[in-house]
């Protein structure tokens, strides 16, 4: 029989609590993206990056996929409604933020140029819905 995995809020709260963790959710509010575009727009390292990345796993909050070289993340709805919820409040208030929006702007400049920087060459574009913030 499987073991019934319990909700943890404080894991929960505290994935929310970080600005880096954030902006990834902000990043991945409208779909599916690669780390590298992570790395790219939020212009931090890629171990710091994976670190964030791992706790908002954790916390039940985003699913990873791997393409052959590339490891793809996707927000996934808490099982508790209540945090279900919450996460839905916190990623509208992130698409009225300045900083998140320009974010998003970015990420959209990069998807769309010819010539991408030189460590996205290669890079599976992000499966998003490519609508102007």
């Amino acid at each position: 029989m499987a073991k019934k995995v319990s909700f943890d809020a404080e894991r929960f709260f505290a994935a929310l609590s970080d600005r880096t963790r954030l902006g990834l959710l902000n990043l991945m509010s409208e779909g599916e993206i690669c780390v590298c575009y992570f790395v790219e727009i939020l212009g931090e390292g890629q171990p710091k990056i994976s670190r964030h990345l791992a706790y908002l796993r954790r916390a039940g909050i985003v699913a990873a996929r791997r393409n052959g070289k590339w490891m793809h993340y996707r927000i996934t709805p808490p099982s508790n409604p209540h945090a279900k919820r919450i996460l839905d409040d916190v990623l509208s208030w992130l698409k009225d933020d300045k900083d998140m929006q320009r974010d998003r702007a970015y990420l959209m400049k990069v998807c769309c140029m010819p010539s991408p920087p030189v460590q996205l060459l290669g890079a599976p574009k992000p499966i998003i819905a490519l609508t102007a913030s």
